[in-house]
């Protein structure tokens, strides 16, 4: 059953992670975010954390902005 995670982005970070915080997830990527390379990374880094394809994650909200909406099937 797909659901729905609020994610904080912390762009330009020295180290890459992911924590919990509240219903959704902070996430630290060290990618510029120029032509969609931060999000690439936070899907990419979503995907290792829960365990599953990155092609099970989509941004639906927020492509430009450091608080995003991400559907996860």
């Amino acid at each position: 059953m797909p659901y729905k995670k609020n994610i904080l982005v912390k762009i330009k970070s020295k180290i890459e992670k992911v924590e919990a915080l509240g219903d959704g997830f902070c996430v630290w990527v060290n990618a510029a975010p120029q032509k969609g390379e931060a999000n690439e990374a936070v899907l990419k880094l979503l995907a290792e954390h829960l365990h599953m394809p990155k092609s099970r994650i989509k941004i639906v909200q927020g492509l430009r902005s450091k608080k995003k909406l991400v559907l996860i099937s």
